[in-house]
């Protein structure tokens, strides 16, 4: 069933009320690419099965350095199944001078910037009671 005109507007509206609050929150609700390639999952599985057998060995054959290796592997794999791909840098990646080197960067923050997630909390707090309860 299709939204009404109203709906729309009200959706909108709603929309544009998030970006404007946290713009950070908006963008990673609108991102796409959140899949993750199906040999990540492939490998972190066989590694899985692999260190189950060697942790199942390990035990039946009274070796317990093969059962932490199997252990090991195991958790090695499901870290790497849940664990977030590295992405691409994207951008400039530093300057070159003159000698053929290549400087970095700086990643300093605004001088009045405060800092931490609480403080930003304290801001919007604050930004909200100034605006009139928003």
């Amino acid at each position: 069933m299709p939204l009404s005109e109203y709906e729309q507007r009200v959706l909108e509206q709603m929309e544009r009320q998030l970006t404007s609050d946290d713009p950070r929150l908006a963008n990673t609700l609108t991102s796409r690419g959140g899949r993750r390639p199906v040999t990540r999952y492939v490998v972190a599985g066989a590694g899985a099965v692999v260190g189950l057998l060697l942790l199942v060995v390990g035990a039946a054959s009274s070796l317990p350095w093969l059962g932490a290796l199997g252990f090991v592997v195991m958790f090695a794999a499901v870290a790497y199944a849940f664990a977030a791909p590295r992405r691409a840098r994207s951008g400039p990646q530093g300057a070159v001078r003159p000698d053929g080197t290549v400087r970095r960067p700086s990643a300093a923050r605004p001088a009045g910037r405060k800092q931490g997630f609480m403080s930003r909390l304290e801001e919007r707090w604050d930004r909200r009671r100034h605006e009139g309860g928003r």
